[in-house]
């Protein structure tokens, strides 16, 4: 799973400012470290929507040489189907291929494919595998232990 670093940074108020260097867009805070990280996964999840939503490049996860022996570090996966539709949307930039060019390929309406790209939309599984399958791709999934 596609993992970004976020920095804690305490500020004078009781709460932390957090900030993930992978994006610089994401600026979030919260009272205790279970808020820093749930607030970091809702802004994360806005900035690379945003991204995809502009056409625009989503950075390489940055979990290599974390730096998690500074206490300030922590580390914010993302859930299964945001890091899924990030996939499909990098597999299609890869591929060349435009949604348009997808939807013809499925034989979908446009608006189905977009939902595809929005990760707030719940897609079926399905459906991301019938994409994938369009572009030659597979789905490949797994249960690990948490971290």
């Amino acid at each position: 799973m596609r993992a970004f670093r976020i920095v804690l940074t305490p500020d004078d108020n009781g709460t932390f400012l957090v900030t993930c260097p992978a994006l610089p867009e994401v600026t979030t805070f919260g009272e205790t470290e279970e808020d820093c990280a749930r607030n970091a996964m809702g802004a994360i999840e806005e900035a690379l929507a945003a991204r995809i939503a502009r056409g625009a490049e989503i950075p390489a996860a940055d979990a290599s040489g974390l730096g998690l022996e500074d206490h300030s570090v922590r580390l914010a996966t993302l859930r299964a189907l945001p890091e899924l539709k990030v996939e499909l949307y990098q597999a299609l930039a890869h591929a060349g291929i435009t949604r348009a060019e997808l939807a013809r390929r499925l034989n979908w309406k446009r608006n189905s494919v977009d939902r595809l790209f929005q990760l707030d939309h719940a897609s079926r599984l399905d459906q991301i595998e019938a994409a994938a399958a369009a572009l030659g791709l597979a789905v490949e999934a797994q249960i690990v232990e948490q971290a």
